[in-house]
Parts: C-alpha cells; structure tokens; sequence
C-alpha cells in the first residue's frame, strides 16, 4: 500500500512478471535542460491556416475547371487546387483547394487561390514557389510547401488545356 506520492514507482510490463522500475526523482525533472523557445510562424501563415481562403470543390468534369491534385511523399501533404476559367475572356474566375498538410501548406493553397483569381492561364502559371514561400515567410524546412502550391496551379492549368485538346479533336 502506497503512504504517499513519494514512494510511488513506475511499474513496467516484460513477460509474463512485473519488475518495479525505482522511484521517479522529482529533482531530476528541475534539472533537465530546458528546450528552446518555439520558433513562430509569420502572421500571414497564422492568418491563412486560420482562416483559409477558397476552400471547396468544383464540378471536375466541367469543361472550363482544371485540377491539380500533388502530394509530397516525404511529409505526406496532398493538395487538391482547381481553377474554373471564363471562356469569353480567358481570366481565371473561380480557384478552390483542398488540402491535406500542415499549416504552411493550407496556408500555400489558400494563398495561391488568392493569386490565380483574375490572372490568365499563362499569368497564374507564372506564379513561383520563391514568391509564395518569400510573402509567407516560410523556414527553409517549409519551402516544399510552396512548391505544391506552384506544382498544383502548374497541373490544374495543364489539366484544362488537356480537356481544351481533346475538345478540339472530339469535335473535329
């Protein structure tokens, strides 16, 4: 029976008998090096995951939306960008994503949606990894997610000038 906190003492499990492990020393914790203070995001990152712009879908099969759809094998992000373009003016409408990540690369797509809206194809497809990563103030470690967002406008373009191709040869 347990008198106090003090003669507590960890129990681990090993197969198939309990050992008693020695006491926790409530010293040793005041003692461990402290770790350092947490790097913050920049605002506009804070601002973009908290309050993410243009999220949703669009009709896929639409005509005039392109989608991008790009992952990142090694930290696991996958983003989904699209874009809807008005066919009078060739000007970029519509932009939505949805994004599976951490916080820079929800705030990437939120922020790329932003840029793309009122651009032509060849303007949004302008539209570099350096500059979304440079606005966002992103850490080197993070620049991959930039990358998505310039790699998901890139797809979501090609996509739509696909679909424009094989309008053309189907009604020819």
């Amino acid at each position: 029976m347990l008198r106090s906190v003090s003669q507590f003492a960890r129990v681990t499990r090993r197969a198939p008998t309990l050992v008693k492990a020695t006491p926790i020393q409530h010293t040793a914790l005041l003692t461990l090096p402290r770790a350092p203070l947490a790097r913050s995001y920049h605002e506009r990152v804070i601002d973009h995951y908290e309050k993410p712009r243009n999220v949703g879908s669009l009709n896929r099969q639409a005509a005039n939306v392109g989608t991008g759809v790009v992952g990142a094998p090694a930290c696991g992000d996958v983003m989904k960008l699209q874009i809807q373009v008005n066919e009078q003016t060739g000007v970029i409408e519509e932009a939505v994503f949805k994004t599976f990540g951490c916080g820079s690369a929800i705030a990437s797509s939120s922020l790329a949606t932003e840029w793309v809206k009122g651009k032509t194809l060849e303007e949004a497809s302008a539209i570099t990894n350096n500059e979304i990563a440079t606005y966002l103030s992103l850490p080197p470690v993070k620049k991959h997610c930039s990358m998505l967002a310039e790699d998901a406008i890139k797809a979501a373009v090609r996509d739509l000038l696909d679909k424009r191709e094989k309008g053309k040869t189907a009604s020819a």
